[in-house]
């Protein structure tokens, strides 16, 4: 019997080591394939127009993506007229001389692809994917509409309705959603972060074609644009292909850049949001800063240990231990321009207060600060993020995205940065940047409170 339990034992082991290994074979492998498409894959090339050209290949599937990517969003719009980058977003569908309106995306299912787009606080990126033999329509689709956009007066007016009733339904009727633009709106006092994506419903309502046109011929320019394409093709090729039909659109005057930064934060804030909802909610944001700093890997794993999954501190004390909350997350807005914020939330469990959350999520960060982090937690959450990264870049579309998000925000070449910094990070520098950053004079806490719907 007891030869037997150790018999099992070791084979147990075994396989723990077995497996072990394969992922470390696994990571430095897909290591190898990370460096070398950052550092010698991509060919970066920049138009007379100053259109920035990123091309990458990705022959493992004959695939292509491209993507236009604008250097506008959220934080580039003036109180009383958010939204017009998300706006303008919707309108870059709505047809130009050459393609008529809800035609674009027609296209580009007709000939077996797909098509999307985003804003956000910094950008706002358009996307089409192709099988190899046809994506250079996607070149021409795009070109067109970088200068060519109609914006007619009767399609502005109902796509506004389209997106009024977007932020009804996304926003003001899900509380969640609201208390999340709420606490933003509270956490910065003086930066555009504090203006929702979607734009603030007065502001909506007061938007006329002329502003569209007016920030359409502001940020819509080759000169504040970026072309990248990744997938099957060959760049040697390619290239006279993108000059040729980008190269003739003139360039346009550099649009004016953010000058708000958002001052330092002295002391709590705090508010509370009164809606129609089943339950309390709870959210916390500390400001942090970007990529751009070095602290951002240490934030980066701290994000993940905290929060990065059903394993992670604040999941895992909140919702099974203590049994406090129905879920529990958060994350690190660290790929944006400007300094951003660490958030924690938390949906509260029936029967329990929204107190009892905001103290079990406290007291989880505090022990960060007073105990270091086990080295065997370390090192997990070091190795799943890193082998997230890679296995993300499996797809033409994360590559696309990624080196797209890295280049407005620092450059693509501080893609390459991330790795080494992740395995750089100590569990003391994990407990240094939560004594500087999770503090409670940085701290913005927002707290939703369950209101009855009124009887009619």
């Amino acid at each position: 019997m007891v030869a037997g339990a150790m018999r099992h034992r070791m084979q147990d082991v075994m396989r723990r080591t077995i497996a072990a290994a394969w992922v470390m074979l696994f990571l430095v492998l897909a290591q190898g394939i990370a460096d070398a498409q950052v550092t010698t894959r991509v060919k970066e090339s920049i138009l007379d127009n100053g259109l920035k050209v990123l091309l990458l290949e990705e022959h493992k599937a004959p695939v292509v993506t491209v993507n236009v990517w604008y250097r506008v969003g959220a934080r580039n719009e003036q109180p009383g007229t958010t939204g017009l980058s998300h706006f303008l977003e919707h309108m870059m569908f709505k047809g130009t001389s050459k393609v008529g309106p809800g035609q674009f995306s027609k296209i580009v299912q007709k000939n077996g692809g797909r098509d999307n787009a985003f804003t956000s606080d910094d950008f706002t990126g358009y996307f089409e994917t192709f099988a190899s033999d046809r994506f250079e329509l996607a070149l021409e689709l795009e070109a067109d509409r970088i200068r060519g956009l109609l914006l007619d007066p009767k399609e502005v007016e109902s796509e506004k309705k389209v997106i009024m009733e977007e932020r009804r339904t996304r926003t003001e009727d899900d509380p969640v959603s609201a208390l999340r633009e709420v606490m933003e709106a509270v956490a910065f006092q003086v930066h555009p972060y504090r203006q929702p994506v979607i734009g603030w419903m007065s502001d909506l309502e007061g938007l006329r074609r002329e502003d569209l046109v007016r920030h359409y011929n502001t940020y819509y320019l080759p000169n504040n644009a970026m072309l990248i394409v990744v997938g099957d093709f060959k760049s040697d090729e390619l290239l006279p292909k993108i000059q040729r039909v980008f190269g003739a659109i003139p360039r346009g005057p550099e649009p004016p850049k953010v000058r708000a930064e958002e001052p330092e934060q002295h002391g709590e804030r705090r508010l509370v949001l009164k809606k129609v909802a089943e339950l309390p909610f709870v959210f916390m944001g500390y400001h942090v800063p970007d990529l751009k700093h070095p602290d951002n890997f240490a934030l980066e794993v701290l994000a993940y240990i905290l929060s990065g999954g059903k394993s992670a501190r604040v999941y895992k004390s909140l919702v099974y231990e203590k049994q406090l909350a129905l879920f529990a997350g958060g994350g690190y807005d660290r790929e944006s321009i400007d300094p951003n914020l660490f958030s924690f939330y938390a949906s509260v469990m029936p029967g329990k207060t929204a107190e009892e959350v905001e103290r079990a999520m406290t007291a989880e960060i505090e022990r960060l600060k007073s105990d270091l982090i086990p080295n065997r937690e370390l090192e997990k959450a070091k190795n799943q993020i890193e082998a997230g990264f890679l296995l993300g870049q499996d797809s033409v579309f994360n590559l696309a995205r990624q080196l797209a998000e890295y280049e407005i925000v620092a450059g693509w070449r501080t893609w390459e940065a991330y790795l080494p910094g992740i395995r750089a990070v100590k569990a003391e520098d994990l407990q240094r940047v939560a004594k500087t950053y999770l503090t409670p004079d940085n701290q913005t806490v927002a707290v939703l409170i369950p209101t009855k719907k009124e009887k009619r």
